[in-house]
């Protein structure tokens, strides 16, 4: 298949899902999405297995190279979308515990779910190397509120703690993926196991990634300044996503958070200072429309992904025994920062409740596992990341406005409307 033919299917099964998601179940979009996915994916196998030559929908998925769509394409774009919408002052606000969560919650959870795992798999026999199990807990790490962003808006969440999980999602992806760089280098050996090479890989991914978003972001400003175009100045922001997140890789620092800090200057200096009203709104409007279409794209793919993962019973198993395990080092890492900053008043006394079920994990948890090299352990680590984000994305998803209630975050009517 052509690349226009793959990228038309998968667009038109977009928005088949999306249109009967609308009229029929209202679910929040990368919900509805996943799941029409998934029903798919689980009724195309019955298919496939009844009539072998009707698998063409396994051959589309063959084609499409999920680790490369996301890490190397979707991701730059949604995060640089996301933080074109984030209000600079406000996340000034909630700096120390946005730094805290992304970077010192990550380590915690990688660090909790790593070990945890080890332990949990050595004893249902599927016992794997502590630095893979490492590995396991920095992919499984990151959150993705994109299902839960639009509901605490709507029923009035307080704004500080709206900004603290977008914040954290923002740069814990980041985070995220300097930490797996490093640990997957180790279990490699590609870059040495030593502390020295962690140290140094650490500083050309995370340092270098900040310093290089900080330089894209005026590069970026700097041309927006001196043109009052709407679509040329459109095509600025769109080379910052394309162009700047394919050098980023190629001098071998992070994407992610380079796109994050260039978003962030150009959302905030950039509009204030470089864009005229009539650009402001056509800017907004164009990142907002596809950032919807390329993160319904992605649960789609998700949900799609059962068809070409390997499967095993002892797997199963183990991926649902590492749901609970999961949610209670996300918990762990939310409680310990939190429990010694200043703003845990102000967000509420239910916010590490709403932080820890709202913190749903998504793709890149999918694209990390997916780049694991061959091996025994990636299968594993692939289907039991599937099953957390499956859990993450339909029971999460769905009763978070339950969580919410008891946070007293929704109003009633809001609950009786929903």
């Amino acid at each position: 298949m052509s690349l226009f033919e793959i990228v038309g299917a998968l667009l038109a099964l977009t928005a088949a899902f999306a249109y009967v998601n609308e009229r029929h179940f209202h679910l929040p979009i990368p919900i509805g999405v996943t799941l029409g996915g998934l029903v798919t994916s689980l009724l195309l196998l019955l298919v496939a297995g009844l009539a072998p030559e009707r698998r063409w929908l396994t051959g589309l998925l063959a084609h499409v190279d999920f680790e490369k769509v996301l890490l190397e394409g979707l991701l730059g774009i949604m995060l640089f979308a996301g933080a074109l919408e984030v209000d600079l002052e406000e996340l000034m606000r909630v700096r120390t515990p946005v730094l805290v969560l992304s970077v010192v919650g990550t380590v915690i959870s990688t660090l909790v779910v790593g070990s945890a795992a080890w332990e949990l798999l050595r004893l249902i026999g599927l016992g794997i190397p502590f630095l893979w199990a490492l590995l396991f807990g920095a992919l499984i790490s990151p959150t993705d509120p994109i299902a839960v962003m639009g509901l605490l808006s709507e029923a009035g969440a307080p704004r500080e703690l709206s900004t603290l999980v977008t914040g954290e999602s923002l740069f814990n992806d980041g985070v995220a993926v300097v930490l797996f760089t490093i640990l997957l280098g180790l279990v490699t050996g590609e870059h040495g196991a030593s502390v020295a090479a962690a140290g140094r890989l650490f500083l050309e991914e995370a340092v270098g990634g900040v310093v290089y978003g900080l330089a894209l972001g005026w590069t970026a400003y700097y041309f927006l300044r001196r043109v009052d175009e709407p679509t040329t100045e459109i095509l600025v922001t769109v080379a910052v996503t394309t162009a700047g997140y394919a050098l980023a890789n190629r001098i071998g620092t992070s994407g992610p958070l380079a796109m994050v800090i260039a978003g962030l200057l150009v959302g905030n200096r950039g509009r204030m200072f470089a864009m005229s009203e009539g650009t402001r709104e056509r800017l907004d409007n164009f990142w907002l429309v596809l950032d919807e279409i390329l993160n319904a794209l992605l649960f789609v793919l998700i949900g799609l992904e059962v068809l070409i993962l390997p499967v095993r019973a002892s797997w199963l198993l183990a991926g649902a025994l590492a749901v609970p395990l999961i949610l209670g080092a996300r918990l762990l890492s939310v409680y310990v920062p939190m429990r010694f900053l200043p703003i845990r008043s102000e967000l509420g006394p239910y916010a590490i409740r709403v932080l820890t079920w709202g913190g749903l994990r998504g793709g890149i948890a999918i694209a990390l596992a997916l780049s694991v090299p061959a091996g025994g352990e990636r299968g594993l680590l692939l289907l039991i990341t599937y099953v957390v984000v499956v859990f993450s994305i339909l029971v999460q998803g769905l009763t978070i406005k339950r969580v919410a209630r008891g946070a007293r975050l929704l109003p009633s009517r809001v609950l009786e409307e929903g």
